[in-house]
């Protein structure tokens, strides 16, 4: 590390970078202008990782404003929500990796083996080059920059391709991030699907996807074919077992699954309710009116739905079981009630399919190993939650449920913990980041190992092999 940061670091390109758009060629000569930048190790010490995240923090900071506009044209986010759930986020993701850097970056010693002393061996984190970070539309700020934050400190180059679908977003990052990160290693390359086609179709170091299982299907395919290693973060429908119907509980759940109208990949999905869910229901839907009043169509908090097929889709979904709070919804504003249904068709696409939306299951089971049963039938969760004061319930929920996160009694809270990795499992995903997490995924962990020819010791292993040299190998390995 001391042999980097002891150098000069190069003056930015500035606006001599080349101009970046959706027409190949040009994807193609950003891509190459990048490689050579991050092959000429402009971004190996530590000293311009740590300028970079100031510039990430200081985009933030001088651009909040813009970055809530654009997050309310997209979704309908109201500003404080929009503020801690993508800014502050990243914020704090920015700030964890500045603390540890220096000390992610150290070489970590390990022992060597009595047949090849002396030497000396190390693990040497080193960065993979240059990584494509494709975002969705769900959380298009928080989502981008947070694998942003580990690519910078892990000293990698990279592309970014917001989503198409927040396209305010996309572009307020396309317009700010070149302002304040070295154009030499760092793009936004905006477009729809045939510009995440082009971009897939060029050889990566690694490819970080968060997104559906569908399109992570498309990326992996691309990536094999260049051997190229991923991250996939994906969802699934995260459950939630209710054994304590208090009144926080309730509080709990509906804020962890109506935050951005139910759009977050590791919202609880449903509820298994152990036992009767009159009550549940009761405190459920009080806890929505406490949160977004009478009419919440018309609250600030409460945002829209992305798209009017997201929208319709979600519509459909209301005629596979019972609405018992909620269902009110506006065409215009593609706004959805936060909506309690019960009774369920456990067969159709509400218990099928990744709800995405602001409506909750609820689905009774007769006791504990049911609803541990009914988890482990259906594909691995990015998360899985248990609402139970029961240190005995605790213990068996975390040995049996398989899930990307286990949590309990605090749903969504896992996320806000830079030291926690995040990530999937199976259906859910693959690879995690956050904090250190990040920074190893889009690291190389390079073995490093050095001994003297001074003195030639290694010649007690040399053939030929006599009885004596048998003795002395078997001894030593």
């Amino acid at each position: 590390m001391g042999l980097f940061t002891s150098n000069p670091l190069p003056e930015p390109v500035g606006d001599s970078a080349p101009p970046v758009d959706e027409h190949p060629a040009n994807i193609a000569s950003t891509l190459d202008h990048l490689r050579q930048s991050a092959d000429s190790r402009i971004t190996h010490p530590r000293r311009f990782r740590a300028q970079q995240l100031r510039g990430l923090e200081k985009m933030l900071d001088e651009h909040l404003q813009d970055f809530l506009e654009a997050l309310e044209e997209d979704l309908g986010k109201g500003p404080t929500e929009a503020k801690f759930s993508e800014v502050d986020v990243v914020r704090a993701e920015i700030d964890y990796a500045q603390r540890h850097l220096a000390e992610w970056m150290d070489s970590d010693g390990v022992k060597v083996p009595l047949a090849l002393q002396p030497a000396m061996a190390k693990i040497e984190p080193r960065p993979l080059g240059v990584v494509l970070i494709i975002g969705p539309w769900n959380y298009p700020l928080q989502l981008m920059l947070a694998p942003l934050v580990a690519a910078i400190a892990s000293g990698n180059a990279a592309v970014l391709k917001p989503s198409e679908i927040a396209p305010a977003t996309s572009g307020a990052l396309a317009k700010f991030l070149p302002l304040y990160l070295d154009r030499r290693v760092y793009a936004v390359i905006e477009g729809g699907v045939d510009t995440a086609t082009t971009l897939l179709a060029e050889r990566w170091d690694h490819i970080f996807f968060t997104g559906g299982e569908k399109v992570a299907k498309v990326v992996a395919a691309a990536a094999a074919k260049h051997l190229t290693p991923i991250t996939l973060e994906l969802g699934g429908k995260s459950p939630a077992v209710v054994d304590n119907h208090l009144p926080s509980t309730a509080k709990r759940l509906a804020y962890a699954k109506f935050m951005n109208v139910g759009q977050t990949c590791v919202a609880p999905d449903y509820v298994l309710s152990i036992g009767d869910s009159t009550a549940l229901i009761d405190r459920l839907g009080q806890a929505i009116t406490s949160f977004y009043g009478k009419d919440p169509l018309t609250h600030q908090d409460l945002g829209r739905i992305i798209s009017r097929r997201h929208f319709d889709r979600l519509l459909a979904m209301f005629e596979q079981g019972e609405v018992v709070h909620g269902g009110q919804y506006d065409e215009q504003s593609l706004r959805i009630a936060p909506t309690i249904m019960r009774n369920v068709d456990l067969e159709g696409t509400l218990m099928q399919e990744e709800i995405f939306g602001p409506i909750l299951p609820v689905v009774e089971v007769q006791n504990f190993e049911e609803a541990l049963e009914f988890i482990a039938a259906r594909p691995t969760p990015l998360a899985a939650y248990l609402m139970s004061e029961s240190p005995r319930l605790q213990s068996i929920f975390s040995d049996r449920v398989r899930a990307g996160a286990i949590v309990h009694n605090a749903p969504l809270a896992q996320m806000v913990v830079p030291s926690l990795p995040f990530g999937g499992v199976g259906a859910s995903g693959m690879g995690s980041y956050h904090g250190k997490h990040g920074f190893d995924r889009l690291s190389q962990m390079r073995a490093e190992l050095s001994k003297t020819t001074v003195v030639d010791t290694l010649s007690a292993i040399y053939p030929p092999y006599s009885w004596a040299k048998r003795k002395i190998i078997d001894r030593l390995l």
